[in-house]
């Protein structure tokens, strides 16, 4: 196969892995009374602290309107709480709760002990390279759109 073909393939593969991860997830989450909306909150806010809904907006690559939407749901579990914005009157930080921090870290460690497990036979190098180029596809390919755009 060239490797425009194998690219091509790549490219389109990235659905169905998609699916895959999100159903697996889902399957994580079973008992934490989390959802896979508001667990992608969660982990943004594990991975990088107090955020605004536009932050966390930014890092997902979604919508503003929709992730306000998620972030209503982390509020009403007790999940995260709002905080006055040192930098920005009227965009709120939100933040981690302690029930929240304890339910994310839970589901990150399976996470990355299910990762573990299916990855055991993918040679560390394959991963680092595969990593490289989807990061560089995507790179590609949204400069593409944005140029499109303009």
């Amino acid at each position: 196969m060239e490797k425009t073909d194998l690219l091509y393939r790549l490219i389109w593969m990235s659905r169905p892995l998609m699916q895959a991860a999100e159903a697996s997830v889902e399957k994580g989450l079973a008992g934490t009374g989390l959802t896979v909306r508001m667990r992608a909150v969660l982990e943004i806010l594990h991975a990088h602290g107090d955020a605004t809904v536009p932050d966390i907006a930014r890092q997902l690559d979604i919508n503003r309107q929709y992730v306000q939407l998620m972030v209503n749901e982390t509020l009403g579990a007790g999940l995260t709480v709002q905080r006055p914005n040192p930098r920005h009157r009227r965009s709120i930080l939100l933040a981690l709760t302690e029930k929240g921090r304890a339910v994310i870290g839970e589901v990150i460690a399976r996470e990355r002990a299910l990762v573990e497990a299916i990855g055991a036979d993918i040679d560390a190098e394959d991963a680092r390279t595969a990593l490289s180029v989807v990061l560089s596809l995507v790179g590609k390919l949204k400069h593409h759109a944005e140029g499109e755009k303009g």
